[in-house]
């Protein structure tokens, strides 16, 4: 278990944090410092800190938070994890918006059948396309939605009133 602040006086604490996460992989690394900083958080985590806590945390809420990240778990602070969370909510919807955009006519006219409850058989006889071409259509509009399946495409669609 390693804790570790960002904040040293040449401002390499990512690279200290990088370094011992390839030295000792299974070392379980928690960033404990002042710096409330969404960027560095995120670079944190992605070079394998295990948690985020500020300076100020009380000692038993340190002692809870060391303990769970030794069970294999994560931990941010809450009023960090709402922001984060805001923001990827935020962002998502921003890259839901642009793939929107991206759809061609026929990919928009694909869809709205879909939101109607076509089938693919059905869109095809509709839209004088063969069965496959519309599943080609089906997966570009998955791919550009970001989406799994045609009733999320289908929800996605009424939601940004794209239809």
């Amino acid at each position: 278990m390693v804790l570790l602040d960002l904040q040293f006086p040449d401002g390499s604490g990512l690279d200290v944090l990088e370094v011992l996460g390839a030295d000792t992989p299974s070392s379980r690394i928690i960033i404990l410092t002042v710096v409330e900083d969404e960027e560095a958080l995120l670079k944190a985590l992605k070079i394998g800190a295990r948690g985020y806590v500020l300076k100020g945390i009380a000692g038993d809420d340190l002692v809870s938070v060391i303990r769970s990240i030794a069970a294999g778990e994560t931990y941010v602070t809450p009023r960090i994890a709402g922001r984060l969370l805001k923001e990827m909510t935020d962002s998502a919807r921003r890259r839901a918006d642009q793939a929107a955009s991206d759809l061609t006519e026929r990919e928009h006219g694909v869809l709205e059948l879909v939101a109607n409850g076509l089938t693919n058989k059905e869109i095809g006889e509709r839209l004088f396309l063969t069965e496959k071409t519309v599943k080609h259509y089906m997966s570009n509009i998955l791919d550009k939605l970001q989406v799994r399946n045609r009733v999320e495409a289908a929800m996605l669609a009424r939601e940004k009133r794209m239809l």
